[in-house]
């Protein structure tokens, strides 16, 4: 019996101990591997591409005109007359607004005749430097005369018409510009008839194989084609002088001549009646009336606004019977059809910018359209708006539109860079700090930070990397993007 129970008891000790010894060791077994397992560290990785890049510089502006004017009188006095009015198109030389010029006229005449008074009392002497005058200005007259008459030509403003150009003849005795010739259809029994802007307005006139008068002012024009009809709606410049004539340079320096000629013929005069008793005085007051003269003159032209250029009236505040000041702004013109945008760069992106960089335009009064255009101008100087510092820039557009105002918004995107076949990774990949720039790559289970050089970035957040990674390349996604 004592022998029966000895052996239970040392059957059970034996299975509770094997069982218990068998929890340690696996309990032991799961704290080493916990300690000595490697740890899931769910990195993500970025490749290294290779591409294009495109650097964008994204800026706001406006449109507005390549060319304006503000315009006053530079004389005093009463408005007498107007001839135009806001969103009027004007061309240039057109004459808008005139004063009073009753006392301009008299003083003239005061001054005429006072330097009539002068060189009468100076006739006494040995030589008289009016008569010398006189004759050496009929000479430069004749070579002015000459240089702008001469081969006057009608060249067609679209290149690639065909038509035979009009004949343009006759004597002409104004001054320098451009007669703009429009041809027009003027019904079956009539043919052609033809408009004249530029240096004279003429309404509709009927054109001919016969010379027809070209304005007011001695010029004639001929058509050389019977079949009038074929002009259809051309338009011709006729240039004055036609500096791209063959007979221009001589011409010009014959003229440039005849001034020097005159400068020297009226100071050997004035020589020599100085030399004369009494009669350096006297060529001392016909100068001083010619001066007197002149001035009376010259305050006649300042009594009259004359358009600068061709284009749209957007202000005119000259109203018949109000006094005007002298220079005092009273009417504004606008190029019609000719725009640019201006807009302003901040310091850190100005560096990027150089001329001819092309631009990719939106306006928010054309939504949907997308205009092309190029940089032509960036300030040197620095512009401050509230205290931040920008530099404005200037955009041609490739193509007018006729839609055009000024004003309007503008949203730029600036190409400042561009290059094929280079390495990129996103911009969250890169980590900088203090210490320079790097990414991250993972060697034996330790993250390690790699030097890398930055080169270009695009809008899309995409970077150029210049060294320090190869193409295939994972690095560690640092922004955890996916």
């Amino acid at each position: 019996m004592p022998e029966t129970t000895s052996k239970t008891f040392f059957s059970r000790f034996s299975r509770k101990t094997i069982i218990w010894s068998s929890i340690g060791i696996i309990v032991l077994i799961f704290i080493v591997y916990s300690i000595v397992k490697p740890k899931n560290s769910n990195y993500q990785y970025v490749q290294v591409t290779q591409g294009p890049i495109t650097e964008t510089v994204a800026v706001t502006g406006s449109t507005t005109p390549t060319s304006s004017v503000a315009l006053g009188f530079g004389s005093s006095g009463t408005i007498a007359s107007t001839s135009s009015a806001v969103g009027q198109v004007v061309t240039k030389g057109q004459v808008l607004a005139r004063l009073n010029t009753s006392d301009l006229n008299a003083q003239i005449k005061q001054a005429q005749a006072n330097l009539a008074l002068e060189v009468a009392q100076g006739q006494s002497t040995t030589v008289n430097v009016s008569d010398v005058q006189k004759q050496q200005d009929v000479l430069v007259a004749n070579a002015y005369h000459t240089l702008l008459s001469s081969d006057l030509q009608a060249v067609p403003n679209d290149v690639s018409t065909t038509e035979a150009a009009p004949t343009i003849t006759g004597s002409y005795t104004g001054g320098p510009g451009d007669y703009v010739i429009h041809m027009y259809p003027s019904g079956a029994t009539s043919g052609e008839s033809f408009s004249v802007t530029g240096l004279e307005n003429v309404p509709g006139m009927q054109a001919s194989m016969n010379p027809v008068p070209l304005g007011t002012k001695g010029l004639y024009i001929q058509f050389a084609d019977s079949n009038l009809t074929s002009y259809g709606n051309t338009v011709w410049t006729v240039s004055i002088p036609n500096t791209k004539s063959a007979v221009y340079t001589t011409n010009e320096n014959a003229y440039l001549a005849a001034q020097a000629n005159r400068e020297k013929a009226i100071a050997d005069a004035q020589a020599q009646i100085s030399n004369t008793s009494g009669s350096s005085v006297t060529q001392a007051q016909i100068q001083s009336a010619q001066a007197a003269l002149q001035a009376a003159e010259a305050g006649l032209q300042n009594a009259e606004i004359v358009a600068p250029i061709s284009g749209t009236i957007t202000q005119f505040d000259a109203k018949v019977g109000q006094f005007a000041s002298p220079n005092t702004p009273l009417v504004s013109i606008i190029s019609s059809n000719a725009f640019e945008v201006d807009a302003l760069v901040s310091e850190i992106d100005v560096g990027k910018i150089a001329i001819n960089n092309k631009v990719s335009m939106t306006l928010d009064a054309f939504p949907g359209e997308t205009f092309t255009g190029t940089v032509f101008y960036i300030d040197p100087a620095q512009t401050t708006t509230n205290g931040v510092v920008g530099y404005k820039i200037k955009v041609a557009f490739d193509t007018s539109d006729p839609r055009m105002k000024s004003g309007l918004t503008a949203n730029l995107t600036i190409t400042t860079n561009h290059k094929d076949n280079v390495l990129l990774l996103p911009q969250y990949a890169i980590l900088q700090n203090d210490n320079g720039t790097f990414v991250e790559t993972v060697e034996n289970k330790v993250v390690k930070d790699i030097p890398v050089k930055l080169g270009l970035q695009d809008e899309n957040g995409n970077v150029e990397i210049i060294s320090g990674v190869t193409a295939g390349e994972q690095v560690l996604n640092i922004g955890l993007k996916k």
